[in-house]
């Protein structure tokens, strides 16, 4: 009798490992194939990144941010999520998250104002998947803001933005 209680915990434990793996996936169909977005949206406040096409809504994620709070990016450091109006500027397939956009910051207005306060801007502003290794997680990284200042989404979710959005299409991230 001593393994019923073992069977049921294996069974619990598959359970939930299934469910983890299940939130990792979108419940919509994937965007068509030639879907190309044209600018991204990212509203801190709301948690979201929303990319368009010819003005329409093309599909709207839900996001983690930078661990600093939602106020803007002020310096190195601070693991806050810029505030502004930038691009995609380079795109890294072997990054240590799932797949990473990287996103020009800082822009010239955002080195002069680190620069009259006597800080460095910082950079590496990515959108990207989970860490390498941790994809399992799904949308449980949700559950808290957690990167440096990127903005993150599930490695599903990164491959369909990856495959969407092109280099040089601008992203506006406001609060």
């Amino acid at each position: 009798m001593k393994s019923k209680p073992l069977v049921l915990m294996v069974g619990a434990v598959a359970a939930v490992i299934a469910a983890t793996a299940a939130l990792g996936r979108s419940a919509e169909p994937p965007l068509p194939a030639n879907a190309r977005a044209d600018s991204v949206l990212i509203d801190k406040t709301g948690h979201t990144m929303t990319l368009f096409s010819g003005g329409q809504t093309l599909r709207t994620y839900v996001v983690s941010l930078g661990r600093g709070g939602l106020e803007a990016k002020t310096r190195e450091g601070d693991n806050r999520t810029p505030e502004g109006n930038y691009r995609i500027d380079a795109r890294n397939p072997r990054s240590a998250f799932h797949l990473s956009l990287h996103i020009s910051y800082p822009d010239a207005r955002d080195t002069a104002a680190a620069v009259t306060r006597g800080e460095k801007p910082g950079g590496d502003i990515m959108i990207h998947g989970i860490r390498n290794g941790l994809g399992w997680l799904g949308t449980f990284h949700r559950w808290a803001d957690w990167t440096a200042g990127c903005v993150a989404v599930t490695d599903a979710e990164m491959e369909e933005v990856w495959r969407v959005v092109p280099d040089g299409t601008p992203v506006e991230i406001r609060r």
